[in-house]
């Protein structure tokens, strides 16, 4: 049997263990040199982030030239190919219809004993988004990252991303102008996130960031968050499909590489209910790799971290995807909806054998900026709510205050806090 392929119930169990017990914890030698950035920036402002960009991305930066303000923006997002803005907007308007449903509602009752209560939604100020630059561009993630925060009420939005000259990408441009980024920052790395969490003479600081980097952005997210927020601390990119023999293997072994394609450290798992039909998969992934133009990076992922694991009855894969607890989750059967009743842990799912993963990166509606790493156990994707504050409001007069008063006065003496309940008991006293 393959080693990509696992079929008995302890190999299965072992694979599950591991998975679980995975080594989740980031590079300290990373952490060190984040701190080190961040002790920087902190002391010296836009010295230190200029020396930066100069160090890592080659670029000379002043308070002249650090900054792509609207204007240009729009100049640089006309040099976008047609066919490409086209697809933008297409995917722009379906992200925002999707979003447009998550807007929660305030309400305020007043009670039987007189009080009035209620809860109100308020948008954050400020927000930053987080493009990396490199070999890949990634408009689709301007459009998750903005749309929902544009939706919410966020003013300000402003993005950071490394470059090596002072040209913008017009795919980028296109999709920056499109999602209403107010203002660009030719800076990447941690010393941009530092630069966005505590604000140098150049860059004002943000209320939350948002975005996906390398290791170095990660750690430095993690690390900030508590002086702002964050959107979740995002590892190697997953996918989970559950497939019976019905479909085409070349079909499924190309959802399997959509992801394998991103990181060395991403993890694509088949469960089938059919050993032949497991075979040709992985056949077929062999195949593709040999034309696929990021087989380097895919090939190495698959090899380390993909499995296809054989069990007996498709409907009972639940268990599995519970315990996994995917990013995303494709349900390649027939009458998928059956199977997704069961499911309570997972980022997103592609129901039925003509929905690919790669489908909701785009232009499905739903956010592609998901848990990873397990973490579809307690948290959610992106979404507007995620640029939302609730607060609650409280309205007592003197007689709802009598009535309530006795209660508070007696659990505040019984927690030893006798000055909250002489807070109450003085206006008690004056009710008569």
């Amino acid at each position: 049997m393959s080693s990509n392929i696992i079929y008995k119930d302890r190999e299965v169990k072992k694979f599950i263990f591991k998975l679980i017990n995975h080594n989740t914890s980031l590079n300290s030698r990373v952490e060190k040199e984040v701190d080190v950035i961040f002790k920087n920036i902190k002391k010296n402002g836009d010295k230190a982030l200029f020396n930066y960009a100069k160090r890592f991305d080659g670029l000379r930066l002043n308070k002249n030239n650090i900054e792509i303000k609207k204007s240009k923006i729009k100049f640089y997002s006309r040099k976008c190919p047609s066919d490409i803005a086209k697809a933008l907007l297409f995917s722009s308007s379906r992200i925002k219809r999707f979003h447009l449903k998550q807007i929660p509602n305030n309400y305020k009752y007043k009670d039987s004993k007189g009080v009035t209560l209620g809860s109100k939604w308020q948008p954050m100020n400020s927000i930053g988004i987080y493009v990396p630059g490199g070999t890949a561009s990634y408009p689709s993630s301007i459009l998750m990252n903005s749309i929902p925060a544009k939706i919410a009420g966020v003013d300000k939005i402003i993005m950071v991303t490394p470059q090596s000259n002072e040209e913008l990408d017009p795919i980028i441009a296109k999709a920056a102008e499109i999602a209403n980024v107010d203002k660009i920052y030719r800076v990447g790395g941690a010393h941009s996130i530092a630069a966005l969490a505590w604000g140098t003479e150049s860059i004002k600081p943000v209320d939350k960031i948002v975005g996906p980097g390398n290791i170095y952005v990660t750690i430095a997210k993690k690390k900030i968050f508590g002086d702002v927020g964050i959107d979740m601390i995002a590892g190697p990119s997953e996918i989970l499909v559950v497939s019976d023999n019905k479909n085409n293997p070349d079909w499924i072994a190309a959802d399997l590489l959509s992801q394998a394609e991103h990181d060395v450290n991403s993890r694509s798992i088949l469960i089938t209910n059919n050993i032949f039909f497991a075979r040709k998969v992985k056949q077929s992934i062999a195949s593709i790799l040999k034309k696929l133009p990021r087989a380097s990076i895919a090939s190495k992922s698959w090899k380390n971290n993909g499995k296809i694991i054989i069990i007996k009855n498709i409907f009972d894969s639940y268990n599995l995807i519970n315990n996994i607890a995917p990013e995303h989750l494709e349900l390649a059967i027939d009458k998928p909806e059956k199977l997704l009743n069961k499911v309570k842990n997972a980022g997103s799912v592609f129901l039925g054998r003509y929905t690919p993963e790669a489908i909701g990166d785009y232009v499905a509606g739903p956010n592609h900026v998901l848990p990873t790493g397990r973490t579809a156990r307690f948290s959610s994707g992106l979404g507007v709510l995620d640029f939302l504050k609730k607060i609650t409001f409280t309205k007592c007069d003197k007689k709802s205050l009598h009535l309530l008063s006795n209660s508070a006065i007696k659990i505040a003496k019984a927690e030893g806090l006798d000055g909250h309940a002489l807070s109450i008991n003085m206006r008690k006293k004056n009710n008569g």
